[in-house]
């Protein structure tokens, strides 16, 4: 991040480099670290990246930045009511068009943009001339202000090659971390974080235009005044999620409820009135109601029908507790200490968000969330390569980034929209 001139190196604290590892799960940088790797660094936390657990969407949320136009470079756009965007996106050069948020404007470096999808085919060389440029783009770096980087290789060996290849990584960006402490001293203080985790197995595609045309629906790319049952689903990175609008609002609910029986979806949300979310998933059927009273938000699940986000037995130990109020509503942040770690992270602030503010600008009628194993996207991609690993969805793996500093003790766990102050503050 480029300094204001009032912070860095002795004056208000030591100068910072801020380096983001694309894609890297919170369990996998302890593993590195029980190994020996990054041991100047204290514990790492939790940084809990909101849902659709991508990389924009999580960088603009622990930023504060602009949200990106949609989920992905491929979207929908709702007032042209089209599909836009796509792979020329990654075409040429990095033009105004072509930066998702102003969070890239802070970005001392990044890989050329041709890499973003090169990643993804050659992995093991793109990130090896990544890791080698970062440093010495860093050396050359004034020493007076801090240093911005993303380092997107990581998240392509982890897709492509899964994790045992990215530990050779970590081990060679442990060694250049070294080098720069050795250089720079205690007048750096190094911030390792990533955008979001990953589910570490081999991952299958879902059936999932097959499924909704054979309840009736067409897909397609636009929608026209007639488009009663038309779903617009954007298909591009092969990750654990799908964002699905509807041609006619008062479909959202009957698509939801067409994909309980589709193997490898776990749970769909959509809008339930001004102040809720709807849950359908295979697990059941929940309704979560957010209040605000004197400037304190509480949030209530009620469920109609088994338990699709697994909160039952927190619920009794909130009754217990005497956390609920006769309403049934527990505050937020009983909420986010009791599921921080929950198989679904913080799951009520962090599903009724993603629907109820403004993570990108687009926001879908309906979000899906897929079962570890399961992803969604571009075909053509997926002919291209085996799916070693992948994010998007709520579930613990994708959700569990990691933060860490060589210089501050940092709390157990972070949500992505609280991390600001602590990455630039």
């Amino acid at each position: 991040m480029r300094s204001n001139g009032k912070e860095g190196s002795g004056q208000t604290r030591p100068r910072r480099l801020l380096l983001c590892l694309d894609g890297v799960p919170h369990e996998v940088i302890e593993t590195a670290r029980r190994r020996g790797l990054f041991d100047s660094f204290g514990a790492p936390s939790r940084l809990l990246s909101p849902f659709p657990t991508m990389t924009n969407i999580a960088l603009s949320s622990m930023l504060g930045a602009t949200p990106p136009l949609g989920y992905e470079s491929l979207y929908f756009d709702k007032t042209a009511r089209e599909l836009r965007g796509g792979i020329s996106k990654y075409l040429g050069w990095r033009t105004p068009d072509k930066i998702p948020s102003s969070y890239m404007d802070e970005l001392d470096y990044q890989e050329p943009l041709a890499f973003e999808f090169l990643v993804y085919v050659a992995p093991e060389k793109v990130w090896r001339t990544d890791m080698q440029r970062f440093r010495e783009r860093f050396g050359a770096a004034p020493q007076t202000r801090d240093y911005f980087a993303f380092l997107k290789g990581t998240d392509g060996l982890l897709h492509i090659r899964g994790p045992e290849r990215l530990a050779v990584a970590l081990e060679s960006l442990d060694k250049i971390l070294r080098e720069i402490q050795t250089t720079c001293g205690g007048e750096t203080e190094i911030v390792l974080f990533s955008d979001h985790g990953m589910n570490l197995r081999e991952n299958h595609r879902i059936h999932l235009k097959t499924h909704l045309r054979s309840r009736g629906f067409a897909l397609s790319n636009s929608f026209s005044e007639r488009s009663r049952d038309t779903l617009a689903i954007p298909a591009f990175g092969l990750c654990g999620y799908a964002a699905i609008y509807c041609g006619d609002e008062e479909r959202i609910a009957d698509v939801a409820n067409s994909l309980v029986e589709l193997q490898g979806v776990d749970f769909s949300i959509y809008k339930d009135g001004k102040d809720a979310i709807a849950v359908t998933g295979a697990k059941g059927v929940a309704r979560v109601d957010l209040k605000q009273t004197k400037g304190e938000t509480s949030f209530r699940y009620l469920t109609s029908d088994g338990d699709p986000l697994q909160l039952h037995p927190i619920l009794e130990m909130l009754n217990q507790a005497g956390k609920l109020d006769e309403a049934g509503f527990a505050s937020d942040k009983d909420w986010l200490e009791n599921t921080a770690n929950h198989i679904y992270p913080d799951p009520l602030a962090n599903l009724y968000t993603s629907l109820h503010t403004q993570r990108v600008r687009h926001t879908a009628d309906i979000l899906v969330s897929l079962r570890d194993g399961y992803y969604y996207g571009w075909s053509p991609f997926a002919r291209l390569t085996r799916l070693a690993a992948t994010h998007g969805n709520a579930l613990r793996p994708s959700s569990n980034a990691f933060l860490m500093s060589t210089h501050r003790t940092l709390p157990p766990y972070v949500r992505a929209d609280d991390a600001q102050p602590l990455l630039r503050g």
